[in-house]
């Protein structure tokens, strides 16, 4: 993997979820997400995936849309700072900056983070009831616009679908150490929406 395959793969997440967010219908625009991360999963040089396994594509099920799971929220701002520090293998030091929260209903709350290093992002990751059940153990991925994975709105109205969680990199591959949601990241009750079979290790 070299860093022109690791920039395809950046531009590519990004524009994906461009496609997405140009799409009216939610379901339409996860059913086209659906697609295209298979295909970078399977076939793409920078893909978590060990090269020897991408054929197969150890990426999970992923469960029908579920309209009852996609939110448009403000963020709660104003909550006592708090910071943390992730280690990374593959990333060193990751500063995390909470911001603010978000209420998802009966589900519960989630912190909503700033990856505090050069040019930032907004990071929201969960841990739920599915968690080493039927999806990876530790946790997915809602937003992370460092990445590209964005479906819009601000901190007065931010898009939040359930139905696109999925596993960080380190679910495929252990060589990879990725932020795994603490404990304002986590929901009592399930999420059984977004990639749900937990690959194998």
């Amino acid at each position: 993997m070299t860093v022109g395959d690791v920039l395809d793969w950046r531009r590519r997440v990004a524009e994906l979820y461009r496609e997405v967010r140009a799409v009216p219908e939610p379901a339409v625009g996860h059913a086209l997400w659906v697609d295209g991360r298979a295909r970078l999963l399977r076939e793409h040089a920078a893909s978590p995936v060990p090269p020897e396994e991408r054929g197969t594509t150890r990426a999970g099920e992923v469960a029908p849309y579920d309209p009852a799971f996609r939110f448009v929220v403000p963020v709660e701002q104003g909550l006592p700072a708090e910071r943390r520090e992730v280690m990374t293998g593959t990333d060193g030091v990751v500063p995390l900056e909470r911001v603010g929260r978000v209420r998802l209903g009966e589900l519960g709350s989630l912190d909503v983070w700033w990856v505090a290093s050069y040019g930032g992002g907004l990071f929201v990751p969960l841990r739920d009831a599915t968690s080493a059940r039927s999806t990876y153990g530790g946790g997915r991925y809602l937003l992370d616009t460092i990445k590209g994975a964005d479906l819009g709105g601000g901190l007065d109205a931010l898009v939040l679908d359930l139905n696109f969680a999925y596993p960080p990199s380190c679910a495929y591959d252990p060589a990879w150490a990725c932020p795994l949601p603490g404990p304002g990241n986590r929901l009592a009750g399930a999420v059984p929406v977004g990639e749900l079979t937990a690959p194998s290790p």
